[in-house]
């Protein structure tokens, strides 16, 4: 089985992540808006965590797991071989 390509795994954990952070910093700032940077760190990534790693990403790369594993164009690929 061949692992993901690096780069798209990299870019997908980027896409997720940065709206995921952004949405929970807006539902907990009411809630924890008088509270210190490190507890409110703590919270947020007390959710975060596991939401990314149990739910938003085994279900983006199962979705996009043609995307994730393709490798580069055919010609491209023979233009390196010949290169190499």
């Amino acid at each position: 089985m061949t692992p993901p390509n690096r780069h798209r795994m990299a870019l997908l954990t980027w896409v997720i992540v940065y709206p995921m952070i952004t949405l929970l910093l807006a539902a907990l700032d009411p809630v924890l808006n008088g509270v210190a940077m490190p507890l409110r760190t703590l919270a947020l990534t007390l959710i975060m965590v596991p939401a990314l790693v149990y739910v938003a990403l085994p279900f983006a790369t199962g979705q996009l797991q043609g995307w994730l594993k393709q490798t580069a164009a055919p010609a491209l690929e023979e233009l390196e071989k010949n290169n190499a």
